[in-house]
């Protein structure tokens, strides 16, 4: 049987813990690899975060394990470069390590486009003028932010502490009527194993960065799973293709 290998590099640690998770249910190899800098939620940082050496780094580590595609498992530090320099990105990517790349970023903008969703309420950890970078990126797609909070908080290490009731809080709370699906996007915040309370909370669909990050990385490798217990997304029966 076909079991997929997707390569993740992740920036310093936080909320990795959300792979290995999702691997046991997915059958799928989703191997991290680790990129250091600072954690700070600031323009200059995640430049640098993002920067093409230090993906190239993550690619050259992520190498052995032969991959089927790679993903740059960060919101910010892929969004803060616009959506042009995030496109330039992932081309980088994609040829450091020889098979298709992404990034968080672009996986929410395919993740609403495959479940038809143009209306959102963005649910952000970040400070609000990273935040801000974020709605912009998305309306370059065609989405429509009608509502964004900012929760401020200037480090991933920080966001990677938060309980799961904190984080359905922060979702409940800043929720909108007429969005037809959240969005919460940093990779350092623990959501797989809430995405089922999340949902039936909000009663619609929730996209989360490690969530859409481990759907895109499968996309691209022609996978599309079925795991309803990491929400709406990987509950599309009649997007299900064996292998």
């Amino acid at each position: 049987m076909y079991t997929p290998t997707i390569g993740f590099i992740y920036p310093d640690h936080a909320a990795e813990d959300d792979y290995p998770r999702a691997a046991a249910v997915l059958d799928a190899s989703l191997p991290v690899a680790h990129i250091y800098g600072t954690d700070l939620h600031a323009i200059a940082e995640l430049l640098d975060l993002g920067s093409p050496q230090k993906l190239r780094d993550g690619a050259s580590l992520l190498a052995s394990q032969q991959p089927d595609a790679v993903v740059w498992a960060c919101t910010s530090g892929s969004f803060v470069y616009g959506p042009e320099g995030a496109r330039r990105q992932v081309e980088s990517l994609a040829e450091a390590a020889g098979v298709p790349a992404s990034s968080t970023s672009f996986a929410f903008v395919e993740a609403a486009r495959a479940l038809g969703i143009q209306r959102v309420a963005v649910v952000a950890s970040y400070p609000e003028d990273i935040a801000r970078l974020f709605v912009d990126f998305l309306a370059d797609a065609g989405i429509t932010v009608v509502s964004m909070s900012s929760a401020g908080i200037d480090t991933a290490a920080e966001v990677g502490t938060l309980t799961p009731d904190q984080v359905l809080t922060l979702a409940v709370t800043n929720d909108h009527a007429d969005a037809q699906a959240l969005l919460i996007p940093d990779t350092a915040m623990h959501t797989l194993e809430v995405l089922p309370k999340l949902e039936a909370a909000l009663g619609k669909p929730v996209l989360t960065a490690n969530q859409v990050t481990i759907w895109e990385g499968l996309r691209l490798a022609g996978v599309t799973p079925f795991a309803p217990e990491f929400g709406t997304l990987f509950a599309e029966r009649s997007q299900h293709v064996d292998h």
